[in-house]
């Protein structure tokens, strides 16, 4: 059964970082592709960040060259470190991951990730 569980989130003023860690557990095989999702309420799901298992990442606008997301594959963990944060960044954000290669087009949208985490909520102040 796989199972992710995300930690590190937590209330930070605008400009400063936080680094968000997903540990995942049961997955079958390593081609795994994995991402980061936030959401705030009233508004849709926004993929953030995803890697495939090659560690070819992808980024949304939003958050390029803020947010860097990797990989420690001996400890199953999945990292988002987010720098620069804005209170537009507030929102809870959820690890998600799924089989296989899914390439650029298709590595930001939610159907593409059959398994989620739970979420770890940001709270950026200005």
């Amino acid at each position: 059964q796989v199972q992710l569980v995300e930690s590190g989130g937590g209330s930070v003023q605008a400009g400063g970082s936080l680094r968000l860690s997903c540990v995942a557990s049961g997955f079958t095989s390593s081609t795994v592709h994995m991402g980061w999702f936030r959401q705030t309420p009233g508004k849709e799901r926004e993929g953030v960040a995803a890697i495939e298992y090659d560690d070819t990442a992808g980024y949304a606008d939003s958050v390029q060259g803020r947010f860097s997301i990797s990989k420690d594959i001996a400890k199953k963990t999945l990292y988002l470190q987010m720098n620069s944060l804005k209170p537009e960044d507030t929102a809870m954000y959820y690890c998600a991951a799924g089989y296989g290669w899914i390439g650029s087009r298709r590595r930001l949208l939610g159907s593409e990730y059959a398994y989620w985490g739970q979420g770890t909520q940001v709270t950026v102040s200005s």
